[in-house]
């Protein structure tokens, strides 16, 4: 990628996929809703019964935040590997872009943003039922939304790098279930990291982005700032930058022929 090769045309693929979205919206708003509202009822007030307090907080505060992280990241994810995989594979959708004055990288930039954009939107959805259940704190979870928008960069990024090295949409499956589900869990979500073995907790920390997630989104919303959670933001912004060069040379590879 050159400095060149990517100008605000992007925000036109942004525009294509936001358009879409808002035709749909009775089925693109309420799942997500649901989905945490399941996650919430089941865990933090089902199983928080037979749990006692973490850390002098209640098993649904304890759990919230990390339903929203879970939320930011099945967002862009899952947006940037089935969806982006059908726009390009089926419906030749980047086809039809690039034929316009968009570049290759604009495509590209523009589905990871839209991913991070369903991030926010998640973020932006399930927060104020956090707030009115008093499950956070405010002012401070405001700042989830700034956070979503980064997590969701960076697992757009992370979603781009697999849609482009899989050969068929049934092999998104094995990322889905052999790195994002185990990660769903292995991050803090529903139990203190410190309570897995030390080894784990290096690999959680040096290699999983939702653990450095849920860690700034525990301590936003408890609140409970930290000195670790500057380590784990800087952590997130040089790996989006990182990945995002990666989804877009990986997917250029992929798109020119």
């Amino acid at each position: 990628m050159t400095p060149g090769s990517v100008s605000w045309r992007f925000r036109h693929v942004w525009g294509r996929n936001l358009h879409i979205f808002l035709r749909t919206w009775k089925v693109s708003f309420l799942p997500p809703i649901f989905d945490s509202l399941f996650f919430l009822i089941a865990l933090g007030y089902g199983l928080g019964q037979f749990v006692q307090e973490i850390g002098g907080v209640d098993y649904a505060r304890f759990v919230a935040p990390a339903i929203v992280a879970i939320g930011i990241m099945n967002g862009a994810y899952y947006e940037t590997t089935y969806g982006s995989f059908v726009r390009m594979y089926y419906q030749k959708t980047f086809d039809a872009l690039v034929a316009t004055p968009v570049t290759i990288e604009e495509v590209i930039v523009g589905e990871i943003l839209w991913g991070a954009t369903k991030s926010v939107i998640y973020t932006v959805l399930i927060l104020p039922i956090l707030i009115l259940l008093g499950l956070v704190s405010l002012p401070s979870s405001l700042l989830l939304l700034p956070l979503a928008l980064v997590g969701g960069l960076l697992f757009g990024a992370i979603g781009l790098c697999f849609t482009a090295w899989t050969p068929s949409i049934d092999t998104l499956n094995y990322p889905s279930f052999l790195i994002i589900t185990p990660m769903m869990v292995l991050s803090g979500t529903f139990f203190p990291l410190e309570s897995l073995p030390l080894p784990v907790q290096y690999v959680a920390y040096g290699l999983l982005p939702l653990a450095h997630i849920v860690s700034i989104a525990r301590g936003l919303t408890l609140p409970a700032l930290a000195p670790f959670m500057l380590a784990s933001a800087a952590w997130l912004l040089v790996a989006t930058g990182l990945v995002m060069l990666l989804a877009i040379r990986l997917m250029k590879r992929r798109l020119v022929v």
